[in-house]
């Protein structure tokens, strides 16, 4: 299914056909590394929109699978705030099996853990997917795409291990005018004895498994976001596209265990006096989601160039400068979720600007001219001593200069004075 031609194996949604444009070729096409340009006449705005897996989004960020597209209030609230696209909360057959507690939010501060002048830089949760009645959000869902039919709408949807019941939350879902699809292998917490989540993402036979279920069964594109709780996240990426999804999505959050309270002992977040280990996210997890993100890339564009697949990037983006780093490593979309909790839907404009400025310094027009340009940049660390050798080695050659008075040429002779000046 995830070809070329996968929009004629995968049925268009009739709601949104409009919102799809022809998909981009590839995951890492040639392209320039842009340099300032000097003295050049006005420069033409630079365009943020994307065309990923045939969806027209009008920029990169996506609001990530969370509180912030818990409900038609907040998502309403991030399409007129300028979002390219939003990724609802997470929903499966029965909601009453999901039951949050409160408080399940912790946060890590720079400096002293839990002085309130330090700036956020870890956030933990141990919430669980939508308790909403399925019913409810898929009226959302619907009412969503009558009001805005040119804007992306996708769904994260999360099962048990049961076909059957894959199927019919992907009907049901489906039958609502959603564009695409975000498969939860990935939370770190909640159900792993009903086989849900990261319990899936981290066995590849059974990831393998539940995709084909999925794949054989929807007729919009598929996503799978990957948990980076694993040693290689590689290995299931490859086993989600080869099973027929269109995209990967990296990271979901860190299992952590944010801290413990020195005056109580008791840990964070403090439930009655009790916590459980939680996923981590914010700015304290973007270096580590950065290295997920490359090594997927790398792999994406050796093992499926020449396919039409799409990578979105996850993890502690609150400036536009994040967001550029993981489309420099190869990603299509960028994903934020706790960065929205902490500042807001009015945050996308911000990053518009900032993604923005980033691609006028450089001179490029459009995410493709850059989107994946750093992956070159990374090799092992065997082919870096040798690089480095190399450049030692021609550096004391310039140094050196003439070694013996047989070696002075007429030609070169200024030159050759001048390689042996100190100053």
């Amino acid at each position: 299914m995830a070809s070329l031609s996968f929009t004629q194996i995968k049925l268009k949604n009739p709601v949104a056909d409009f919102a799809r444009a022809r998909p981009e070729l590839g995951l890492c096409r040639s392209r320039r590394v842009g340099f300032r340009v000097l003295g050049s006449e006005t420069q033409k705005d630079p365009d943020l929109s994307v065309t990923v897996n045939g969806l027209h989004m009008p920029n990169p960020f996506v609001i990530g699978s969370g509180p912030p597209g818990t409900n038609y209030t907040v998502m309403k609230r991030a399409f007129d705030e300028g979002w390219g696209a939003v990724i609802a909360k997470t929903v499966s057959l029965d909601a009453a099996k999901v039951i949050n507690v409160t408080p399940r939010y912790a946060r890590l501060r720079a400096g002293v853990n839990g002085s309130v002048k330090g700036q956020i830089i870890g956030w933990e949760n141990i919430e669980l997917i939508s308790d909403r009645p399925l019913e409810t959000m898929l009226k959302e869902f619907k009412q969503l795409k009558e009001e805005y039919p040119d804007r992306i709408l996708i769904a994260s949807i999360m099962e048990e291990y049961n076909k059957a019941a894959w199927e019919e939350l992907i009907d049901r879902v489906e039958q609502t005018g959603v564009d695409a699809f975000e498969i939860n292998f990935s939370c770190p917490h909640g159900m792993p004895e009903r086989k849900m989540g990261a319990a899936v993402g981290q066995d590849c036979a059974l990831l393998e498994e539940v995709c084909g279920w999925i794949n054989a069964k929807a007729t919009i594109p598929v996503w799978a976001k990957m948990t980076p709780n694993i040693t290689d996240i590689t290995q299931p990426a490859r086993v989600a596209l080869n099973s027929g999804c269109e995209g990967i999505a990296a990271i979901n959050t860190i299992m952590s265990v944010m801290g413990i309270n020195l005056d109580s002992l008791r840990p964070e977040p403090c439930v009655e006096g009790y916590s459980t280990p939680g996923g981590y996210s914010s700015k304290a997890v973007h270096p580590i989601a950065l290295a997920k993100v490359m090594n997927i890339a790398k792999m994406m564009k050796s093992e499926f160039s020449d396919k039409d697949y799409s990578l979105s990037g996850i993890g502690g983006v609150e400036t536009g400068d994040d967001a550029a780093e993981f489309i420099l490593l190869g990603a299509n979309t960028v994903q934020v979720c706790t960065g929205v909790m902490m500042h807001g839907y009015g945050l996308v404009k911000k990053l518009c600007d900032e993604l923005k400025d980033f691609m006028r310094k450089h001179n490029f027009q459009s995410i493709e001219d850059f989107r994946g340009a750093s992956l070159q940049y990374f090799t092992t660390h065997t082919d870096l001593v040798k690089r480095q050798q190399e450049a030692i080695k021609q550096r004391k050659a310039i140094r050196k200069g003439l070694q013996s008075d047989k070696d002075w040429t007429g030609d070169g002779f200024v030159k050759e004075t001048e390689s042996m000046v100190s100053n």
